[in-house]
């Protein structure tokens, strides 16, 4: 009789434990699946959710804004279940099975906990991410204020562990920055084929205008036509009506000697007026000045950003400036068009001779090359990865890598790339033949 009153009193308590722990487990992946939501889910993709108006993904947002104190709440809420839950589960076993109970409350717990507790919630969690997020925001925003005395202290410890082994920890720092952070996303996107080159480029040459300066992208002063302003009229307006360029630089004595820059337009328009239009004299055009049509210089320095220069073209209302280095000499100019060249990529029209940019294929695998093309409209045409540090043009890097001016026939290899030069013009480097390794 008191036999039977015992078993009909155990099996309560074996349906309550085994309740308990069912629950724990319940918990346990409600913490893993959080922790993966919240850490996972695109801070990007949750503040356009909460512009929409969703309040779970704006309480995400704010919970994620310091993720040191959420995974510390989360890991210690998530750590106390699944501890007790094992300890109940032991105990358990231990009661049905004695010794043996412990061996198998262990295997039982590790398969229940990585199933339900972990893979489950957490794959869940991963396939959609600010879904989840916005679903947990709540009681895991309650869960971090209740926890937060305990993971103050933890925090503490950490760090003060982590600084006696000379770890210099700063919480607030983003592991990576923005940009670093949608380049990865774009790369990634565009080795799994989901974002295209073009588009990649674009995004990327955007991003890249505040790092890189005007010296980078300017046409060197070797390149720049000029209009001497002590020649004959006629002469002047042959040379703009011959010209591809609409804006020229007016130089008087010597090219250093900048003194306007002529629009062809305005250049056209004064001359038509002091010759008395169509049926005027010709012969007028000898009393004529460059110096009273052409406009002021706008000179920038060399050390420019591009996305500063951009700005001061948008704020002048002009597409051309003539670049100096820091002695006030001419060292190239630069137009509003090669500025937005390096986002959208070479831009030419019916005025650009054959809308060549310096790159032939050949059929033996090489590419011919113009030495002055940069280097980094080589690595985004072709998309190879040579470096720009050290030199702006293909030239450049030769010559760097070289320590010395090729001659005509030579043959380098660095980078993973041969480099032969085919062609050269006193000291300038101006056709290589490259190819891959």
């Amino acid at each position: 009789m008191d036999t039977a009153t015992a078993t009909a009193s155990a099996d309560p308590n074996i349906l309550g434990l085994a309740l308990i722990i069912l629950f724990l487990l319940v918990l346990s992946g409600f913490f893993s699946g959080s922790e993966t939501a919240l850490t996972a889910a695109s801070r990007g993709k949750l503040r356009s959710q909460a512009d929409k108006g969703s309040a779970g993904a704006q309480r995400a947002l704010k919970i994620t804004e310091d993720n040191e104190r959420l995974i510390g709440s989360v890991l210690l809420g998530n750590n106390l279940v699944n501890i007790l839950a094992a300890a109940l589960a032991t105990t358990l076993f231990t009661g049905l099975f004695g010794e043996g109970g412990v061996a198998m409350a262990t295997l039982v717990m590790t398969l229940l906990v990585l199933i339900f507790a972990e893979v489950l919630p957490k794959t869940y969690a991963i396939t959609n991410a600010e879904t989840a997020a916005s679903l947990v925001s709540r009681p895991i925003s309650l869960v971090v204020t209740v926890f937060a005395p305990v993971v103050s202290i933890v925090r503490l410890l950490v760090r003060t562990m982590l600084r006696v082994m000379g770890v210099a920890v700063d919480p607030d720092s983003n592991i990576l920055a923005v940009r670093e952070e949608i380049a990865g996303a774009l790369s990634l996107g565009h080795s799994e084929g989901v974002v295209e080159k073009e588009d990649r480029d674009r995004i990327l040459g955007a991003l890249d205008l505040r790092e890189r300066v005007v010296e980078e992208i300017m046409l060197h002063r070797s390149g720049i036509e000029m209009i001497n302003a002590e020649d004959d009229p006629a002469d002047i307006l042959e040379q703009c009506l011959q010209s591809n360029h609409t804006r020229l630089p007016v130089y008087r004595d010597e090219q250093e000697n900048i003194i306007g820059v002529i629009h062809a337009k305005d250049l056209l328009r004064a001359m038509y007026k002091l010759i008395g239009g169509p049926d005027g004299d010709a012969a007028k055009l000898k009393n004529f000045d460059i110096r009273d049509v052409a406009m002021e210089p706008y000179f920038v320095p060399e050390t420019s950003t591009l996305d500063e220069q951009m700005r001061q073209f948008l704020h002048r209302r002009t597409h051309f400036a003539l670049v100096v280095d820091e002695y006030g000499s001419l060292q190239g100019l630069i137009t509003l068009e090669d500025i937005l060249e390096e986002i959208v990529g070479e831009i030419t029209d019916e005025f650009d001779p054959d809308g060549d940019i310096g790159l032939k294929p050949s059929a033996d695998g090489h590419y011919l090359v113009e030495g002055a093309m940069t280097i980094r409209d080589l690595n985004r045409a072709n998309d190879w990865n040579l470096p720009d540090e050290e030199a702006n043009t293909v030239a450049g890097l030769v010559i760097h890598e070289a320590q010395m001016i090729p001659t005509r026939g030579q043959v380098f290899s660095f980078h993973g790339f041969r480099f032969e030069v085919t062609d050269r013009t006193g000291n300038r480097i101006t056709e290589l033949k490259i190819r891959k390794l």
